[in-house]
């Protein structure tokens, strides 16, 4: 037995052994099925396997790309939602010991939440950000996976919904910007793409790839990766966000700076074409 709320359950019928929910010994991927197409799979799943050997997991001989597309879009037909999914996909490692495991295997869960719209939409209301400040992310390879170690991301969301913001921007500890809480940060300035590399702690996102794809092949438009300093941010002409499900997120102001938005609307095309969404 154990206490659940004060209530004496089953062993069996809490997560008291689940790795993930224990030592948060768990990665996943958010990916976006659109019209019974996951959109960018072969990124996703080359992320996935990169993730799990990071964290030392053992990857099954039936992890293929085929098989865990199928996994995904089957169920997304069972639930009605092929048209236009979110999808999380959770790998965690079995249960067993305590920091030490005892079964190097895994097992994965996959949920699905039905969205409104298929296409990626820019939008153009009010949206303000700040920077989070009482911790920091580190400059290490843990950071640029998608783990379920996310309390920094948890406890700023709080921050930002307690003081009427949006969204924060995440410092390592050097003080420069990684990235937003929920996607990776770019910033325009003249004709100068920037955003931060990897070697600054941020996610190593999906539609960070495809933007930085996109904006290379873009005439006049000088593509980096490269630290962002607060002090930047007051310089900047335009900044977004981006995530597999949003696509490009506008920011609108920062402190007393206003942003356009109008390479968010030019980028955001280009992902729609590129995704054949329609």
């Amino acid at each position: 037995m154990v206490n659940l709320n004060g209530n004496l359950v089953g062993h069996e019928s809490v997560l008291s052994q689940n790795r993930a929910f224990l030592y948060g010994d768990a990665v996943f991927e958010t990916l976006k099925v659109v019209n019974g197409k996951v959109l960018f799979m072969e990124d996703h799943y080359f992320r996935l396997m990169a993730s799990m050997r990071i964290i030392r997991m053992q990857i099954p001989m039936n992890f293929t790309l085929e098989n865990l597309e199928k996994q995904i879009l089957d169920l997304a037909e069972k639930n009605s939602c092929s048209d236009s999914c979110r999808i999380r996909f959770t790998v965690y490692r079995n249960n067993g010991g305590f920091y030490l495991p005892t079964d190097r295997n895994v097992s994965f869960l996959i949920s699905t939440t039905k969205l409104e719209s298929k296409s990626y939409i820019v939008k153009e209301e009010p949206y303000e950000v700040e920077l989070f400040k009482d911790f920091y992310v580190t400059k290490q390879l843990l950071s640029t996976i998608k783990s379920t170690n996310k309390l920094i991301n948890t406890v700023g969301s709080i921050f930002a919904d307690e003081n009427g913001y949006q969204n924060c921007l995440l410092l390592n500890e050097e003080k420069n910007v990684v990235e937003a809480l929920n996607g990776n940060l770019f910033m325009i300035t003249g004709n100068r793409l920037i955003t931060p590399p990897l070697s600054e702690g941020c996610l190593n996102g999906i539609m960070r790839k495809q933007i930085l794809a996109i904006a290379k092949k873009v005439e006049g438009l000088e593509v980096l990766e490269e630290p962002i300093s607060p002090f930047d941010l007051q310089k900047a002409d335009e900044l977004f966000i981006t995530n597999i499900i949003q696509g490009v997120q506008p920011i609108t102001k920062y402190r007393k700076k206003e942003f356009a938005i109008n390479w968010s609307k030019i980028l955001l095309e280009k992902i729609n074409q590129l995704a054949e969404i329609n």
